[in-house]
């Protein structure tokens, strides 16, 4: 494994420039996206506001790898981008969304539960994630644990108790590896009070601790690892307008005190 000790270097191939030369090779114009976006993994969300017809393509989204779809979220402008799974995808979207003029990025994730909570909350706002992926490490130093930021934190907890959808704080295990989530494994994220286990947010959090960047995880408890029938099951619409409001509220709670980075 590379030894990293070049935390502070910038890197040679940066995402503006990756951009720049695909938006050569398409042809497409450059613009900024909107100042908030949303990480989709599941795609459930994008393909709810398509069916609707409330999202449209981004003609100036210059990804190699994904669409970028806007819509209103109420009367704010949003993006979304679907199928980001895996902390390597969900960072390199992350760095592009950003260098495209993104000031707010929330990730909603489906999730297996690692154990039955005390109340049946089926959201999770992650503060801190147990790093089992190999995205992290090239961001930050290593730890046992990524967090989301600290201001971002105290904001939302602050009103999640009036949240129109029910949803809990705590810890997420991140891994890059679905298929070898074993008893071991799942007792040694528990012990680190790990409460789900989901695939983006350590490294999600590591980058936007390294880059100063403003990134919110939520994970949707919508499974017990296929340990019985009837599993992954998300409700109306796969889950999509509860997810959308309760992304609505969160960002009104971020923004209830506005700041030049968010605006």
């Amino acid at each position: 494994m590379l030894f990293r000790n070049d935390y502070g270097d910038p890197s040679i191939l940066n995402a503006k420039n990756l951009l720049r030369e695909a938006r050569r090779q398409k042809s497409i114009t450059k613009a900024s996206v909107p100042h908030i976006c949303i990480l989709d993994p599941d795609g459930d969300i994008v393909e709810y506001l398509r069916k609707e017809g409330q999202a449209s393509p981004n003609a100036s989204w210059g990804c190699y790898h994904t669409d970028l779809h806007t819509f209103l979220l109420g009367k704010m402008k949003v993006g979304i981008v679907g199928y980001a799974v895996g902390s390597s995808f969900a960072v390199l979207v992350a760095e592009e969304l950003f260098a495209s003029g993104c000031k707010l990025l929330i990730s909603m994730t489906s999730a297996g539960r690692l154990h039955s909570p005390a109340e049946a909350i089926r959201f999770l706002l992650i503060s801190k994630s147990l790093r089992d992926e190999g995205t992290s490490r090239n961001y930050v130093p290593s730890a046992p644990f990524a967090h989301l930021d600290a201001k971002l934190l105290r904001k939302l907890s602050f009103r999640l108790k009036s949240s129109p959808v029910p949803i809990g704080i705590g810890t997420a295990w991140t891994t890059d590896a679905p298929f070898r989530e074993t008893e071991r494994a799942i007792a040694h994220a528990v012990k680190h009070s790990a409460e789900c286990v989901e695939m983006e947010s350590a490294a999600l959090y590591s980058f936007a601790h390294a880059c100063k960047r403003n990134v919110i995880c939520i994970a949707h408890l919508t499974n017990s690892m296929a340990q019985s029938k009837g599993d992954f099951e998300k409700g109306v619409e796969n889950g999509s307008i509860e997810s959308l409001n309760l992304i609505r509220y969160l960002i009104k709670a971020v923004r209830s005190n506005k700041t030049k980075d968010l605006e």
